[in-house]
């Protein structure tokens, strides 16, 4: 993958595993998006999952674990040490590789707006996202907690969240939506129960008490375990790595008779900031960080990758084998693969097409697509130029490319599920994730079709004549692409139970099928 985006959600549920399991799941079924880690904690009430991929499949992931968490976390029974304000407390999108912190606001901004429409959770956005300076710290955003935000709210028009309803959901609260540079979740413990101990410890190290610089701390009561702990958020490990905030936290507890009896990092930690701890503590001398086995591994690979290197199934490398596997006497690939790479040869006609058939001059009224494609548009108020298509249609050909191999692996996990033991009590949660994953693989096959098909349209318009039989050729792949993955996506959503997931796709194929009639008619 050549654009990666981190998203780090946290929620509100640190007991319940059941209910962690489920979003874990929700995220595992979106094509393209790689679990990372997770991480649950009883005294916090908090799991915080980690998840990287395309930005496209990130922001659909966090979009969908959202919506999950809304109908299973309820806020009004919920305690504990943590500060939050919603369900899906905070999302915040982290560029990894091929991606900017632009990149990452408008991902933000795009997510937060859906979860505010079609969640009904209001959204307001943060850090480099933040639509006002005094939003830009979640802090702020926190003050006062649940409670506090409600009421300002319903007081303070400055208080209007950014997208979705102007009061709080009655379960899943609020959501904060954002883009923020890697940051390093760190706690100090401390042998004591003192928990105003360690609020004082949290007030003197932290950035706004004019401690350590880009360093945010609480103090948190650990029940479970007879501890309190210093919880700390290291925004710029570079200026303040984590051994420094260890000292200074150390120093401080010492200073009040306190011991520290061990540390932890949330999530994951940058490999850099490990270094930083190893080169202070044991005073390496001449240390490269290059001789990590892992970085002197990645390297390798990677300069094989470069060579010409593959790790993909021999299927997917080139279109011989790929024919070869169709043809073969094994489910998959099947239907779908091929729907998706129906999709993927049109958008590749559409890059070609604009890169060929630019034309000499631009005709009179060659700037306003016919009704039907600008129905079809996302905004027909100004169309994008030649350049702008190249690019949107490189990506979703991408994408698409990427869907001929989820295909193939989201119907063998079924088959995997149905063939566990009867008795085996993760068989039904097995068959229930794996069709909902069979069925949205095939379902983003034909959204992207659709917009491909939309995107050719405008094309038709704007491009050499020499090229417009290609383009056609093109709008008859989409539309198989299209028709092919909305025939998958139904006969996989039937074997589902669960109501409020098949109400949600049934919505999504009925717009597709009216999408289908306009492209079969241009």
């Amino acid at each position: 993958m050549d654009r990666l985006v981190e998203c780090v959600p946290n929620f509100s549920e640190g007991r319940n595993r059941e209910t962690v399991k489920a979003l874990i799941a929700c995220i595992q079924a979106i094509p393209g998006v790689f679990m990372l880690d997770q991480k649950m904690d009883e005294d916090h009430h908090r799991a915080v999952l980690t998840f990287v991929g395309e930005p496209e499949a990130v922001g659909e992931a966090a979009l969908s674990v959202t919506r999950e968490a809304a109908g299973l976390i309820n806020l009004a029974s919920h305690q504990g040490g943590h500060p939050r304000v919603g369900a899906t407390d905070v999302v915040p999108f982290v560029p990894v590789r091929g991606v900017t912190m632009e990149d990452c606001v408008a991902l933000a901004r795009k997510v937060g707006e859906r979860i505010g429409r079609e969640v009904g959770i209001p959204v307001f956005l943060y850090q480099r996202a933040a639509s006002q300076p005094g939003r830009v710290n979640l802090e702020e955003i926190r003050r006062g907690g649940l409670e506090g935000l409600g009421q300002r709210m319903q007081t303070d028009p400055s208080w209007a969240p950014d997208f979705g309803p102007a009061r709080l959901h009655p379960t899943a609260g609020a959501t904060v939506v954002g883009a923020r540079p890697s940051l390093i979740a760190y706690n100090v413990n401390l042998k004591s129960r003192d928990l105003s101990t360690a609020r004082e410890i949290a007030k003197v190290v932290r950035a706004s008490g004019g401690g350590l610089p880009q360093v945010k701390a609480i103090g948190v009561e650990l029940t479970s375990r007879r501890l309190v702990q210093v919880s700390m958020n290291l925004t710029n490990f570079e200026e303040t790595p984590m051994h420094t905030a260890f000292e200074a936290v150390r120093r401080e507890a010492e200073r009040r008779g306190l011991k520290v009896c061990g540390s932890e990092v949330i999530g994951l930690v940058p490999q850099r900031a490990i270094v930083q701890a190893a080169e202070a503590y044991v005073q390496l001398e001449g240390f490269d960080p290059s001789q990590v086995l892992e970085t002197r591994l990645e390297m390798v690979l990677a300069a094989k990758a470069k060579r010409g290197g593959s790790y993909s199934p021999a299927w997917v490398t080139g279109l011989t084998g790929f024919l070869d596997a169709v043809a073969a006497g094994t489910p998959t690939p099947g239907g779908g693969s091929v729907a998706a790479l129906a999709g993927t040869l049109a958008a590749a006609l559409g890059v070609m097409a604009c890169r060929v058939g630019v034309p000499t001059h631009e005709k009179p009224g060659a700037a306003t697509s016919p009704s039907r494609a600008a129905g079809m548009a996302k905004d027909s108020s100004a169309e994008p130029g030649l350049l702008d298509l190249e690019r949107r249609l490189h990506e979703i050909g991408e994408r698409l490319r990427h869907l001929i191999q989820a295909d193939a692996e989201a119907y063998d996990s079924v088959l995997r599920a149905y063939r566990l033991p009867k008795d085996d009590p993760s068989r039904p949660a097995a068959i229930s994730t794996s069709l909902r994953q069979a069925t949205t693989v095939p379902l983003e096959t034909a959204t992207y079709s659709s917009e491909v098909a939309a995107l050719l349209s405008v094309l038709l318009l704007k491009t050499k004549p020499a090229v417009a039989s290609d383009l056609k050729v093109g709008l008859s792949l989409v539309a198989a692409a299209i028709e092919g993955g909305l025939e998958n996506a139904e006969t996989n959503m039937k074997a589902l139970k669960n109501h409020s997931v098949t109400d949600d796709l049934s919505k999504k194929i009925a717009d597709l099928k009216e999408r289908l009639v306009q492209v079969k008619s241009l």
